[in-house]
């Protein structure tokens, strides 16, 4: 197993990648949304994961921007000079795929934009896209003291069910001049549909590609979020994923927190089940107290999850993949980023240790 760090695309310089290097990662994961710009919603802050309020996160990007192969050798020689490898970018931005998400009239042509730039992630050898297949997206969340020692975390508590707007996908405004109303109900079925035709489009190419399709489980995992349906809110549905189209291209971006936070099965045998089966890409590695829809995000060794037990798991099914700490508490001094970044990272690095000498023990003994 290897460690990795999460970059948000406004942090991609020198200096946050030297101090990844020297916290221990090997292994980049970049977002190339800009969650950041200014427009429906200001709130979030630069130096922490975004959060949001039922305006969205904000504007999403320019849909005729797609990504380039010189723009990704770019970054990867950036990452490569400071010693990190390029493993996975993190999520399409919205305006690439609004109509693919809400079945909409450039449904088609948008699925054609995916295809190029799977292609393209390929060129510049990236092994792994994670995506998030979610109308409403990440949302619902609040920003409090709840972890330990009241360091700032994000959690939810109860419900949220406002609809999401016109002119809004997976929490980021696409068209800020569509007309007023809501996005119209639909069924489970019909998202699963919708992924269906995604994944059919797009696995052929990412197969050909070398590129591996990842997908997170729904943050938060409520069976539906303002007022739309979500996909993966148990562990078991992670399988109907995988069923869709059995290939060695369509697999799991695995977060142990959201899983944790589902109110059914088991967290080790969701970890057993997918690890033996090959199935995960990479790893959030963050650990959480409760379900929804009620919980709080924690220090990685002050949650339900054990997290130990966890790569023990893992590393018997031999998974050689990455793990992120996804995001941490921010810590009460000057660097409230860096230094829970930081702790993260030690904690992992030190626990991965010691799963790979208690196992090579028991193997030689």
């Amino acid at each position: 197993m290897k460690l990795g760090f999460g970059f948000y695309r406004h942090m991609l310089n020198p200096e946050n990648m030297a101090f990844a290097r020297q916290c221990g990662a090997t292994h980049a994961v970049v977002h190339l949304v800009d969650y950041f710009k200014k427009g429906a919603n200001s709130e979030n802050p630069a130096n922490d994961q975004p959060t949001g309020n039922l305006g969205g996160w904000g504007h999403a990007g320019d849909p005729g921007k797609l990504w380039t192969t010189a723009e990704l050798l770019v970054i990867k020689n950036q990452l490569n000079t400071a010693g990190l490898e390029w493993e996975a970018i993190e999520n399409f931005d919205p305006a690439h795929w609004y109509d693919v998400l809400l079945d909409g009239p450039r449904k088609r042509e948008q699925l054609e934009n995916l295809k190029t730039m799977i292609r393209r992630v390929g060129e510049a050898g990236i092994p792994i896209i994670g995506y998030n297949f979610s109308l409403a997206g990440v949302c619902g969340r609040l920003s409090g003291p709840y972890a330990r020692g009241e360091a700032i975390s994000l959690g939810m508590n109860g419900p949220v069910d406002d609809p999401v707007p016109n002119g809004m996908v997976w929490n980021m405004v696409y068209d800020g001049n569509a007309p007023t109303g809501h996005l119209p109900l639909i069924s489970h079925d019909e998202l699963w549909k919708r992924l269906e035709d995604f994944l059919d489009a797009c696995l052929p190419v990412a197969e050909a590609a070398g590129v591996r399709l990842a997908a997170h489980p729904d943050d938060p995992p409520m069976p539906t979020m303002r007022g739309t349906p979500r996909l993966v809110y148990q562990p078991q549905l992670y399988q109907r994923l995988l069923d869709i189209r059995r290939s060695p291209a369509n697999a799991l971006e695995f977060c142990l927190g959201t899983l944790s936070e589902m109110t059914e099965g088991d967290i080790y045998e969701a970890v057993e089940c997918y690890s033996r089966q090959q199935a995960i890409g990479y790893i959030h590695f963050r650990n959480v107290a409760g379900k929804v829809p009620h919980y709080h995000e924690t220090f990685v060794d002050d949650g339900d999850i054990d997290m130990l037990r966890v790569l023990s798991i893992l590393r018997q099914n031999n998974f050689d993949g990455v793990l992120i700490p996804d995001h941490t508490p921010q810590m009460s001094c000057s660097a409230p980023w860096h230094s829970g970044m930081a702790y993260a990272l030690g904690y992992m690095r030190a626990a991965l240790d010691s799963v790979n000498r208690i196992l090579t023990m028991k193997s030689q003994s």
